[in-house]
């Protein structure tokens, strides 16, 4: 699984015009599931999410995870993670899970959130988006199951 998490002071999404889902100050999470992602990813995942230390602690300096700081989560399904452009300028997406499993997987990570005791919104799978985030820093994380960076 990809996610590039951003630190926000706010962030929503809309489909159609009407807002689908809306946090205050949290974490926006644009997540997609790769082919062959499984259950070791999704807790991988969700534990790096739920665990990431991005909130300024009594010091000032990062040290708050989203529970000890109360933010929230938007959980953002963006397959376009998986877009590879090694090879010309138009991305080849077929690293990227079938709907399917993206959906599933994306599923699963929610309900991972939500059970270490985060308050998760979604995005709408499968939608055309438009995705507001009030950015707060910037602070913006990588996490890749498969690898590290």
């Amino acid at each position: 699984m990809r996610a590039v998490i951003q630190r926000c002071a706010s962030a929503r999404v809309l489909v159609d015009g009407a807002e689908v889902a809306a946090i205050g100050a949290g974490l926006a999470v644009f997540l997609a599931a790769g082919q062959g992602d499984g259950p070791e990813d999704v807790r991988y995942t969700a534990a790096k999410i739920a665990g990431l230390r991005v909130f300024a602690g009594a010091d000032g300096r990062m040290a708050l995870g989203p529970r000890e700081a109360g933010a929230a989560v938007l959980l953002v399904p963006q397959f376009t993670l998986y877009g590879d452009v090694r090879r010309g300028l138009r991305p080849d997406f077929t690293a990227a899970a079938p709907p399917e499993a993206g959906r599933a997987r994306l599923g699963e990570v929610a309900a991972a959130l939500r059970a270490a005791g985060l308050e998760v919104a979604e995005g709408r799978f499968g939608a055309h988006m438009r995705v507001d985030v009030d950015g707060d820093g910037p602070v913006t994380i990588l996490v890749d199951s498969a690898r590290a960076f």
